[in-house]
């Protein structure tokens, strides 16, 4: 297989002149804030960004959250000569494909007994790790409900639904068979349930 670097140079570049990528489809809840601005304040910066040359400036692919927390600091950035397309699919794969790895238990356990943390937020990540727990609760922080207009639209195409199932059952025609002498007939639905009381 012939594999292409496509690393072209690795430059640090403070935090903030990094250009957000408006097609970035993660999003970053507060407890993953804190866990990520306890990891970078306990062992540092220990990983670089990736970003690729556009027009207006170093455009991320990878890094967001951290170019988030870090301000003017200076970060390690991987530049690389990805195309408009080839960036959004290596945008598209990256946290996917990290999310498809499993778990070695008895590894993971032995590196929960010896590593200690100071940070609150990177302990209660580590210990929802320890027990299997593999993505955060959700932030409701941000949750808005839907607006009244929407909430109507959707009780009157469940009125809707109900009145359609009704008219089918006043049109539905049923097979019966006379217990008594076994002719086959048929009857509407409705009528049947009206004047014997049955249920279908």
């Amino acid at each position: 297989m012939d594999i292409r670097d496509r690393v072209v140079e690795l430059r640090k570049i403070p935090a903030n002149e990094l250009l957000e990528n408006p097609k970035n489809w993660r999003r970053h809840p507060p407890s993953q804030r804190s866990a990520m601005a306890g990891a970078l304040g306990e062992i540092g910066l220990a990983d670089a960004v990736i970003a690729r040359e556009t027009p207006d400036g170093l455009q991320l692919i990878d890094g967001h959250l951290r170019q988030e927390i870090l301000g003017d600091t200076p970060v390690p950035v991987l530049i690389v000569d990805l195309t408009a397309d080839e960036a959004d699919k290596l945008l598209l794969t990256l946290d996917p494909l990290t999310a498809m790895a499993t778990t070695n238990t008895d590894a993971l356990l032995g590196l929960l007994e010896q590593a200690e943390f100071n940070n609150p937020a990177l302990n209660d990540m580590l210990e929802a790790l320890a027990n299997g727990e593999r993505h955060p609760m959700p932030d409701w922080s941000q949750y808005e409900p839907p607006p009244q207009e929407a909430i109507e639209e959707q009780s009157g195409a469940m009125e809707g639904r109900f009145v359609a199932a009704q008219e089918d059952s006043a049109t539905r025609m049923l097979d019966i068979v006379c217990p008594n002498c076994g002719s086959e007939f048929s009857v509407n639905e409705k009528e049947l349930k009206n004047n014997f009381d049955v249920d279908s």
